[in-house]
């Protein structure tokens, strides 16, 4: 069984300091907040970074997909400081057979008036290669993934927060316009008995993107959006390097219920990187995240938000 403890800082800048942005009778028609609750949270996730490598000559493709890992994970929110305790337990059938694998991540969301900046961190050892001759094991593969998106919510009246995170509540329909900027590093390391291999790839891309949350009888929310990015890819190794076009591709999605105390529902996300590696090879490098996930608020001890609102007074956030 293993353990992974995971530090996510939702919103620091802001939403832990105080919700003043939002203070409008008309965008408070629109979004509820929940300044004085304490969140517990339940969870099962599954994430990875796969990777899928194409000649384009003969159109031949590999795919290096993880030993992936299924999360059980418990949550505790303050405002937007949250703690999240994760393991993975042998019980769940696809961890039985990922014996030498790893999968480590971490992941931040911090908001400063309508900015939203995510960082994002995947370390991995251990993948299958699907082959002629079924799924071959390849555990000393290892890649690091370090990087995130730097995003501008115009509307005002929408509430990213509401997609997964909890902290608010979208009371009425809204949508937004989201352009993203994006930047990722991603070191891919072989490492066998007599041979060591290492490439560094970086990408960077800037796009539009839009998201809308659907409020279905008030309670029920249906969150879908997509971004849509180019920019350029740097991928380097000891012998050769190589710049060329980037194209990427954003989905999300989420169906939750939400009401005064509890709260649950599906997250979904994917990210797609596509570029060329070298003259003739094309990479698809993906990320996905799956998420289901069950809560309840409580009343927060009055000495927390005493303290909470102290802050927002010493530094001006009211």
């Amino acid at each position: 069984m293993g353990l992974k403890f995971k530090l996510l800082l939702v919103g620091f800048l802001q939403s832990i300091l105080g919700f003043g942005q939002k203070d409008s009778v008309q965008i408070q028609e629109y979004i509820k907040t929940f300044p004085d609750k304490f969140t517990i949270r339940l969870g099962l996730l599954n994430t990875s970074n796969n990777f899928i490598f194409t000649d384009t000559n003969t159109t031949n493709r590999i795919e290096l997909e993880p030993n992936k890992k299924t999360y059980i994970g418990a949550s505790f929110l303050f405002r937007s400081l949250e703690l999240d305790l994760g393991f993975s337990p042998n019980f769940i059938s696809n961890n039985a057979d990922n014996e030498g694998s790893r999968l480590f991540t971490l992941n931040f969301r911090m908001f400063w008036k309508q900015w939203m900046q995510t960082l994002d961190f995947y370390g991995q050892k251990g993948f299958f290669v699907n082959n002629d001759l079924g799924d071959e094991q390849f555990p000393n593969i290892r890649t690091l993934k370090v990087g995130g998106t730097t995003a501008y919510i115009f509307n005002q009246k929408f509430s990213f927060r509401a997609i997964g995170f909890q902290n608010e509540w979208q009371k009425k329909s809204a949508g937004s316009f989201i352009p993203r900027f994006t930047f990722y590093y991603t070191k891919y390391k072989l490492l066998e008995t007599d041979f060591e291999d290492e490439v560094n790839s970086y990408d960077i891309a800037i796009g539009p993107g839009y998201h809308y949350n659907l409020v279905i009888d008030e309670n029920y929310l249906f969150g879908v959006g997509s971004t849509l990015g180019s920019g350029i890819n740097i991928t380097s190794s000891a012998i050769d390097k190589t710049v060329s076009a980037l194209y990427e591709v954003i989905f999300r999605g989420n169906l939750g219920y939400n009401s005064e105390r509890f709260y649950s529902g599906i997250n979904a996300n994917v990210i797609f990187l596509e570029h060329n590696t070298d003259r003739q090879t094309r990479l698809d490098d993906r990320i996905s995240f799956l998420e289901f996930y069950l809560g309840y608020r409580f009343d927060a001890p009055k000495k927390w938000i005493k303290a909470a609102e102290g802050f927002n007074r010493t530094f001006g956030f009211d």
